[in-house]
């Protein structure tokens, strides 16, 4: 029985700490702010202050891998975070090549029509405060802006290989005053193209 818990243990910390370079569990939501968005609005932290839940998605234009992800994204805020639902989410860019610029975003916002908002940040202050490495990677925070999940959206880049669906597992368990049961996963996708600190 001992030998049954400790592994068990074992295995809870193991899920917990997927990446030690992941933004731990617990931490505050990044406050940022008047981030400009592809429908022509600044965006912020406060916004979403009536939201319990709110889902801050890390993504970008040139990453075949986050456009392969657009459609679930779509699909997920369609059964989330519709109006007046109680899940705020926002997309955020941070790369700054010429492919991932405001105008690029737009364009992409508008062929694929986005039901969400998809704001840029040049600086990329927010995904630095995220310690977000790839595109897309999510977080969830809970009604107190506590980091609650962190990590990919699902467990396979091809839909009909999807037998774990991460995000939306840990959106519903908040709503529900839960726990997610995978609080940590590894996303997979394309590095964000960090500049060098001035």
């Amino acid at each position: 029985m001992i030998r049954l818990m400790t592994v068990a243990v074992v295995a809870v910390l193991v899920a917990s700490s997927a990446r030690a370079d992941q933004l731990a569990i617990g931490s505050p939501a990044p406050a940022f702010q008047n981030l400009e968005g592809t429908d022509g609005k600044n965006h912020s932290l406060a916004d979403f202050k009536d939201k319990d839940v709110l889902v801050v998605c890390i993504t970008t234009n040139h990453c075949p891998v986050a456009v392969a992800y657009e459609d679930r994204i779509i699909g997920f805020v369609k059964q989330f975070a519709g109006a007046g639902s109680k899940v705020g989410f926002i997309a955020i860019n941070v790369n700054n090549t010429k492919d991932d610029r405001l105008p690029k975003m737009t364009e992409r916002a508008k062929e694929k029509n986005f039901n969400f908002t998809y704001a840029y940040d040049p600086s990329q202050q927010i995904g630095r405060e995220l310690k977000a490495t790839r595109t897309p990677e999510f977080f969830v925070f809970d009604k107190e802006r506590k980091l609650v999940y962190t990590g990919a959206l699902d467990d396979h880049q091809k839909p009909e290989k999807v037998t774990k669906h991460y995000l939306a597992d840990a959106v519903t368990a908040v709503l529900r005053g839960q726990t997610p049961a995978t609080p940590v996963s590894t996303p997979e996708g394309c590095g964000i193209l960090y500049e060098r600190a001035r």
